[in-house]
């Protein structure tokens, strides 16, 4: 049994899914292509975040969607703890994300993901869900280390 709820992200008890997921970023991706957002950037107007716990209460992973226009949204900070991934709790979380995203009102669903061998099986999620591969979009350039998914929420 798991639960997601809206929270703040700077709490010391997400500290562990802050550094997993900065980790995961840098391990194989050139700093210039990294757009993670650091926690306290996550804490901004316009930007939703979710934490999944388990039934202990343990946070286990976090995503969030962050406004880019009336009708788009961007998927911001999806990490499930490696220990806890092979369970569904990444689909789980991304379901939410749409879920929570419609109902804020937007029809347009965006992310940005690497290249690299980590981001395999975010990339695979994200095609399964209905992701289809697109351009850069707000904000973003043409890089090589990136690929660009959107869909319709």
């Amino acid at each position: 049994m798991v639960t997601i709820a809206q929270e703040h992200p700077v709490q010391e008890a997400l500290a562990l899914l802050h550094h997993r997921h900065a980790a995961d970023m840098h391990a194989d991706t050139p700093p210039e292509s990294i757009h993670m957002l650091p926690a306290d950037a996550l804490a901004a107007p316009g930007i939703w975040f979710y934490v999944l716990r388990d039934d202990a209460g343990v946070p286990l992973g976090m995503g969030a969607f962050k406004r880019i226009d009336a009708t788009h949204a961007e998927v911001k900070s999806m990490h499930i703890l490696a220990e806890a991934r092979g369970r569904g709790l990444a689909r789980i979380m991304v379901e939410h994300i749409i879920a929570a995203a419609q109902a804020e009102g937007f029809s347009l669903l965006s992310l940005e993901t690497g290249v690299q061998p980590t981001f395999v099986s975010a990339r695979a999620l994200y095609a399964r869900m209905g992701f289809e591969i697109c351009g850069p979009f707000e904000g973003y350039g043409e890089d090589p280390n990136s690929v660009f998914m959107t869909r319709e929420i």
